[in-house]
């Protein structure tokens, strides 16, 4: 680990890894990609039989020559064994999401769905040189066994449903995602239901062709089946399904030992910052055990280490603790975290912690992108300006709500235009005051100069304003600024709907100060001497030496009565 403010580097060597979730991720992506293909081919049904057989030449030559069978005949393998392999590994079921549990039964139904298909066309042209064409196909389902035909309509929307379910919870943590999710989910749609029309319409011309006799005699004297293949083809199918049936139950026995093996285990506990403790066996996850307590807990890419949003804060017991993998380091190191933090689906509890989980549970996918690493808290050298309206409160109680409320946005709009032409962070908005800070990702010279140009520029804004508003103003507005720099400490502060980035320490009280004396001296602009010497400014201001509440030590500073004049170094 590194020091509090630093990005936790890996202190590890980088050496190539590939983790069981990245392959059953790319395994899956190649079955979703031979599925869209496949899709693709049964939409040409709706020009003709002949379109077709026409896209099935350009399917095989693909996917039945030796890569590509390979390719997917290894993504089949892999993706059934590591999907296996993870099924067996969970340890509770009872709080994995809805929808993650949909996926897992559409994963699941898809191979007694599909068996039929499989045998009947990829492993009746292996085994006896069937031609699985499409007019042979659509006859044995939708003619001869039309039972067949719903099993595997069912079966292609399972497998459909439950891609895109994969491809959703990975991409959902992309930031593009969010933009293109409205064209990908009509694609979802449109595809599908072209297929699904492609075969009736051409379910419907075999059907036709069907009832001239010799076009069936042709067909069948084509395929060469003997009563033998077909029992060999339906005994297959039953081994299948007994497979599945076999794999089905040793998922169930998987049930029972971790229950077993729980009990037997001597426990620990987790300490929450409510005071709430949740004790499970060691090896249990963070996430996990806040998930069995009914703890509160964000995880969008669902316990999987892909996103940042079960990051957790350990007060106790991290020393205890394996080190973080190179994955989850990378994670931890994308958003910036520092010492102490941990992703809870990562960290197996092999003694009692304290923790802190750092996110609210209602966060969504964007907490996960890479954010600047001052939100996380961290002290810096910024440059702070405050601004307030001179006599507002009299102004506004001549005035009616709506005019009141009209001009005060109206101002709002100009003064935050005018920070963020600057470069600055607006802060706030406080009565009518604005807070704003400079420097959050710059040197401290730029900071001050781009405070200094924000402050002209904010005076320039109230000038255009008070022409827009002279038939509803008797007199113009006036307005007092102050700045001043120093070191803060800055990161994301607050509670629920109400947290923002901001700033506090001493320097923020001073520009505050400084802004309020801008009624003594009269003037529309008050910074300090640093703030002078940061931005390089030489030019005419009149200057004091003035002691500011809260400080032992006099300041320096310059006063501006008419902040449009002000001239900057650029």
């Amino acid at each position: 680990m590194t020091s509090t403010n630093e990005e936790i580097e890996p202190k590890r060597n980088k050496r190539f890894r590939v983790r069981a979730e990245t392959v059953r991720l790319y395994s899956g992506l190649t079955l979703m990609l031979f599925l869209i293909t496949h899709l693709l081919n049964h939409s040409l049904g709706l020009i003709s039989l002949e379109a077709l057989e026409a896209g099935r030449y350009v399917f095989t030559i693909i996917w039945r020559s030796v890569p590509g069978t390979i390719v997917l005949l290894s993504a089949i393998i892999l993706h059934l064994l590591l999907t296996t392999q993870r099924l067996l590994m969970h340890r509770s079921f009872r709080r994995i999401p809805p929808k993650e549990i949909l996926q897992i039964i559409l994963g699941l139904a898809i191979p007694p769905l599909m068996v039929g298909h499989i045998i009947g066309t990829r492993i009746a042209h292996e085994m006896f040189g069937i031609i699985d064409s499409y007019s042979y196909v659509l006859y044995s389902i939708w003619i001869a066994s039309p039972i067949e035909s719903l099993l595997q309509t069912t079966g292609l929307l399972v497998a459909w449903i439950h891609g895109c379910l994969g491809i959703h919870f990975w991409l959902r943590l992309k930031p593009w995602y969010e933009n293109a999710s409205p064209y990908l989910y009509t694609a979802a749609i449109i595809l599908p239901l072209l297929a699904l029309c492609g075969l009736l319409v051409g379910a419907n011309m075999v059907e036709v062709y069907a009832r001239d006799v010799i076009w069936r005699q042709t067909l069948f004297d084509s395929l060469g089946l003997t009563q033998e293949d077909i029992d060999w083809a339906i005994s297959l199918r039953l081994a299948g399904l007994k497979t599945m049936i076999g794999i089905l139950a040793v998922l169930l026995l998987s049930r029972i030992f971790w229950f077993l093996h729980f009990r037997k285990e001597r426990m620990i506990t987790v300490t929450y910052p409510n005071g709430k403790k949740v004790s499970a066996p060691p090896g249990t996850t963070v996430l996990e055990i806040s998930q069995l307590g009914g703890v509160p807990h964000a995880s969008v890419c669902g316990g999987r280490g892909r996103c940042s949003t079960c990051r957790i804060r350990i007060s106790a017991g991290l020393d205890n603790l394996d080190p973080p993998s190179d994955e989850e380091l990378s994670v931890l190191k994308r958003v910036g975290a520092i010492e102490g933090t941990r992703l809870a689906c990562q960290v197996p509890a092999m003694t009692d912690l304290t923790v802190t989980p750092l996110l609210s549970d209602r966060v969504n996918h964007r907490s996960s992108f890479s954010k600047p690493k001052y939100l996380q808290g961290g002290e810096k050298e910024i440059a702070i300006l405050f601004a307030d309206l001179r006599a507002f409160t009299k102004f506004s109680e001549a005035k009616l709500p709506y005019d009141v409320v009209f001009i005060i946005n109206q101002y709002f709009r100009h003064m935050g235009e005018a920070i963020e032409t600057a470069g600055g962070h607006l802060d706030k908005f406080i009565g009518d005051g604005v807070m704003a800070l400079f420097g959050l990702e710059d040197t401290t010279e730029v900071a001050a100069r781009k405070a200094l140009k924000a402050a002209k520029e904010m005076a320039l804004a109230l000038e255009a304003l008070n022409e827009d508003l002279q038939s509803d103003l008797k007199e113009p507005l006036k307005i007092g600024i102050g700045i001043h720099m120093g070191q803060t400490i800055i990161g994301e502060m607050g509670y629920g709907r109400a947290t923002s980035v901001t700033a506090i320490g001493d320097a923020v009280n001073t520009a505050s100060r400084l802004e309020a004396m801008n009624k003594d001296f009269k003037s529309e602009l008050i910074f300090s001497d640093r703030v002078a010497r940061e931005a390089g400014y030489t030019s005419q201001s009149r200057t004091e030496e003035v002691l500011v509440r809260g400080r032992n030590e006099p300041l320096n500073i310059h006063i501006i009565s008419d902040a449009k004049t002000l001239e900057i170094n650029d």
